[in-house]
């Protein structure tokens, strides 16, 4: 099997800045990857951005079925050819945020019954630019996935495993940790990847909630009611709710809100439980219908 470095000289590659392309090199850490997605030949498998396919090629060798999707046209005749052993991959050329997901892979694979609920898992390397918006997309159009593991930056790894109190728990804490139980598992140096990030990376597992950790009793207003608190971090709960402009409460109301709900006004948005988060939005969005 040809090496990252010699794939990428076979075929001439040059990295595309834009599209945040850093090709992993290093293959304990490749098998490190899909030993933490705990992939089997039940699994039916997404690849986001395989690049060349070295990760593909192990997920393709413990998998049932691989569905690898490559935004990048150009890497296309290597990834080919560099996966032409397996009979068990999908190359599908375009970007993930566009894809249909539903119909182009869950139709195909799960909905004709080759592959069984709860054996459906998501494994990426993802572009630091898009991190986020990928995440989220899988998370909040619940495809039914079970399982997710991403290696990203170091720092938004950190964020999505944080808990209340600290500087890195944020919006994107709770909502990852609405939908998954969330774990960083290990980092990854710079050296691991062609061309070397300026930054460490880290390898993070979601095992996706079958349901929500809270009720709520309107997903929307709860979501507003996070990113309201955490829009102005240095203001205080009451001042952020308020200012937010979504409750087109007073700041009275707003204020007896949180006093019911034993929560003090002058308390930040970050020391609030995904619990108390939950609680705060049913109680908002109650309050708001009845006034």
């Amino acid at each position: 099997m040809s090496t990252t470095k010699e794939i990428i000289n076979k075929y001439n590659i040059r990295m595309t800045k834009s599209l945040g392309q850093n090709f992993l090199t290093d293959e304990n850490i490749v098998r490190r990857i899909v030993d933490t997605a705990e992939v089997n030949k039940d699994d039916l498998v997404v690849e986001i951005g395989p690049g060349i396919g070295s990760m593909t090629r192990e997920l393709c060798a413990r998998a049932g079925k691989v569905v690898a999707v490559e935004i990048d046209k150009h890497l296309m005749p290597a990834l080919t050819d560099n996966l032409k052993d397996f009979d068990n991959i999908d190359i599908i050329n375009g970007d993930i945020l566009k894809v249909d997901i539903r119909k182009d892979i869950l139709e195909k694979y799960v909905a004709t019954g080759a592959f069984k609920p709860g054996c459906f898992k998501v494994v990426a390397n993802l572009p630091y630019y898009i991190t986020t918006p990928i995440i989220m997309k899988l998370l909040e159009d619940e495809y039914g996935i079970n399982l997710m593991v991403f290696m990203v930056q170091k720092e938004v790894a950190d964020r999505m495993v944080a808990a209340p109190g600290g500087k890195d728990y944020g919006s994107l804490s709770v909502a990852v940790q609405y939908y998954s139980m969330a774990e960083k598992v290990f980092d990854v140096p710079p050296h691991c990847f062609i061309p070397q990030p300026d930054v460490y990376s880290s390898v993070v597992r979601l095992r996706v909630h079958e349901d929500p950790p809270v009720k709520v009793n309107d997903r929307a207003a709860f979501f507003k009611t996070v990113k309201a608190a955490f829009g102005q971090r240095r203001k205080t709960l009451l001042n952020a709710l308020y200012n937010s402009g979504y409750f087109a409460k007073d700041k009275e109301q707003i204020r007896e809100i949180l006093k019911s709900k034993g929560l003090d006004e002058n308390q930040r948005g970050e020391t609030l439980t995904i619990e108390q988060f939950a609680d705060l939005s049913n109680a908002l969005e109650k309050n708001r219908h009845t006034n």
